[in-house]
């Protein structure tokens, strides 16, 4: 009972093999993609420009801090997720080739442990480049909307002045 088990186990594991290393493989040029729009909107700051947040707030100028800080989280949803998931890929491709190296390995089979191993550390290592770049575009991106936020408090602010300096003094009777 107990082989049957194991058994089982290890065909269901090498199942997702395949997949795994297909979805890291998309996660790593999705982490250029990031890269290749983070390049752009920080080209576009320096320009005055690339500010999401605050042309938002410029189209709509009613929406709330809640909502603005919705949207500012979801423009960096993809990218957060990415850089989380994809070093635990990276360790799901990792152990699911150990276990046919270990067994070429007690086999005496050296050419299949390399195979098996070279799968597995490529992935790990292609996961945690993708992982490390939305990590770090991720991080720089929070810290620029939370600039924007504070921008359009800034303008809010300037907004709520100028609304009481053109209100009628003394009060209409």
């Amino acid at each position: 009972m107990s082989s049957l088990v194991e058994t089982t186990m290890y065909q269901i594991s090498q199942i997702f093999l395949l997949p795994t290393l297909g979805l890291i493989a998309i996660l790593f040029l999705y982490a250029f993609w990031v890269l290749g729009e983070f390049g752009v909107l920080a080209w576009l700051r320096r320009s005055g420009g690339g500010r999401p947040l605050l042309a938002v707030f410029r189209a709509r100028p009613a929406l709330g801090v809640d909502e603005l800080d919705v949207l500012a989280h979801k423009q960096l949803e993809a990218a957060r997720i990415t850089s989380r998931v994809t070093p635990m890929l990276g360790l799901v491709a990792t152990m699911i080739p150990m276990g046919p190296a270990l067994k070429s390995l007690s086999d005496g089979n050296l050419a299949k442990v390399s195979d098996n191993l070279t799968v597995a550390f490529s992935a790990v290592i292609l996961a945690l480049i993708a992982a490390s770049i939305t990590y770090w575009v991720v991080n720089v991106r929070r810290r620029w909307l939370a600039e924007e936020l504070l921008e359009i408090e800034e303008l809010r602010e300037e907004l709520r002045q100028s609304l009481r300096g053109a209100a009628p003094a003394g009060g209409a009777a």
